[in-house]
């Protein structure tokens, strides 16, 4: 009697992760990232700060122009130009460190499952400063890379990832409006007004940053967990 052939083991879903991927633990550059985002934080805290100063004193350039009256909205105008180095200073470094952790995000999410990335790799960088596609390439390559990391078998919704790219996109032309006012403004009202414009970016600034860390946070954790419990999918049978 014959004994039959067992039945050949179906292949994984997982393909094969290309040359040059390999797992390294995100956590390191996950609390830089989330430290860095606090400071972001902090300066935007502080441009709010000048923001409501700068609105406060413009109500006052209507009326008479006392030594007073002077003195505050030269002390509101050095507060508003030290807010604006603060950020840009604030924002360069982050963004430095926060494009490392995404690296390695990346290369550990193809690890995961390759077959989850519609991008490929070099534009986990360069999607941040191509025109146009930066408005969504940069969080489609962050979804991709939550679907991988997510626990094997799990349908991962992205919430907080949304959530996070609304508010910078919202937050960019808020902003850009807001710097385009206070360039025009030419009397009391119109830098009122577009003071108004700038505490609400800033504003907006800051919720996009907090749900920011909420994203490394979550992302870091789970790669975190996969790294730490050395399970990877198998590969492809050929």
């Amino acid at each position: 009697m014959t004994t039959p052939m067992p039945a050949p083991m179906p292949a994984p879903p997982h393909a094969v992760p290309p040359g040059g991927a390999w797992l390294r633990s995100p956590a390191a550059l996950g609390r830089a990232t989330v430290v860095l985002l606090g400071l972001v934080i902090a300066t935007d805290l502080f441009a709010c700060y000048a923001d409501w100063l700068e609105m406060d004193v413009t109500g006052d350039l209507r009326g008479t122009l006392g030594t007073d009256v002077l003195d505050r909205a030269h002390h509101a105008d050095r507060l508003y130009g030290a807010a604006g180095i603060a950020q840009g200073v604030a924002l360069v470094a982050t963004a430095a460190v926060y494009l490392c952790w995404l690296w390695r995000i990346r290369v550990n999410a193809e690890v995961f499952d390759a077959s989850r990335h519609r991008m490929k790799r070099g534009w986990t960088i360069g999607a941040w400063f191509c025109p146009v596609v930066n408005l969504w390439f940069p969080r489609r390559i962050v979804a991709d890379s939550w679907d991988a990391s997510a626990p094997w078998g799990s349908r991962s919704g992205h919430t907080p990832v949304n959530a996070w790219w609304t508010l910078w996109l919202v937050g960019i032309v808020v902003g850009r409006f807001a710097d385009t006012s206070n360039r025009h403004a030419e009397t009391a009202d119109e830098l009122k007004e577009a003071a108004r414009a700038m505490l609400f970016s800033d504003a907006l600034d800051i919720a996009a940053a907090v749900l920011a860390i909420v994203v490394v946070l979550q992302l870091t954790r789970m790669q975190e967990r996969k790294v730490l419990s050395g399970e990877l999918p198998a590969p492809a049978l050929g």
